[in-house]
């Protein structure tokens, strides 16, 4: 297995066998969620407020996430039952100790030429003493409404690095069809908005009470108030928010 380089901004993990073939016309263009992990005949704990999702994209790519990076492989097999990965990918972003792990433990085990089975919406990957049981995403856990979801602050992100601070769970923002309320976790906030597409487009924020904010909790009103200004792309994965501003920064938000 290959060390770990740093090539356009990926961390290129490791490198498992394979064939260069497309992955299977079964899974090709679904999501799957993690429902239980065992290892040994035992549950295995995964870290808080995470699943294990795999997306096999229409092309025969595999993008992967455990929680906090980004994972992908470029070609990737599914010939004899074995899930064959040429080169996988991880994005290079700063996360908590557990999630790390997790991370790593992930990548291990997609480039360890796992099997898979598919019977009807529920998706095995085995290897070794360790095997992840999925279901389909779209059965599992459809995507939540923008519109009228309380949407919690999970990380802040800057670049390549995701920032889960203390505090950053007690800010958070609801959108009811033309205003976004919400509070950073210190102060609260509300204003306009208009949704165009994949855009969101904030008006100016009226801060209903001002009051000084400790230095990790100032943090993350800085970061709130930087993103939630002029126009953001949003993507909704499940019960998952993300807004980017143009450079890349934005925040990621949980639905409740």
């Amino acid at each position: 297995m290959s060390a770990a380089v740093v090539v356009a901004g990926l961390v290129v993990v490791l490198s498992g066998c394979g064939d260069e073939s497309g992955a299977g016309s079964s899974l090709q263009g679904k999501s799957y969620l993690s429902t239980a992990v065992t290892e040994n005949g035992k549950p295995k704990q995964l870290a808080p407020k995470t699943r294990i999702q795999l997306q096999f994209l229409p092309d025969g790519r595999l993008s992967a996430n455990a929680g906090c990076n980004s994972m992908g492989a470029e070609k990737v097999s599914m010939s004899g039952g074995k899930l064959g990965v040429k080169d996988l990918a991880i994005t290079d972003m700063g996360c908590d100790t557990p999630r790390a792990a997790q991370d790593n433990w992930l990548a291990k085990l997609l480039t360890s030429s796992p099997t898979w089975k598919l019977t009807g919406d529920k998706l095995e990957i085995s290897s070794g003493s360790t095997e992840i049981s999925l279901v389909d995403k779209e059965k599992a856990e459809p995507d939540l409404t923008l519109d009228g979801t309380r949407w919690t602050l999970d990380a802040v992100v800057s670049g390549e690095t995701a920032s889960h601070s203390t505090g950053v769970a007690q800010a958070h923002l609801t959108i009811n069809g033309e205003r976004v309320t919400g509070s950073t976790g210190c102060n609260d906030f509300q204003g306009p908005v208009s949704i165009t597409g994949s855009k969101i487009t904030f008006g100016e924020l009226a801060v209903t009470n001002t009051v000084p904010c400790p230095t990790d909790a100032n943090a993350v009103q800085v970061a709130v108030y930087s993103t939630l200004r002029g126009d953001v792309t949003y993507t909704i994965d499940a019960n998952h928010l993300q807004l980017r501003r143009s450079d890349g920064s934005g925040l990621d938000l949980v639905g409740r």
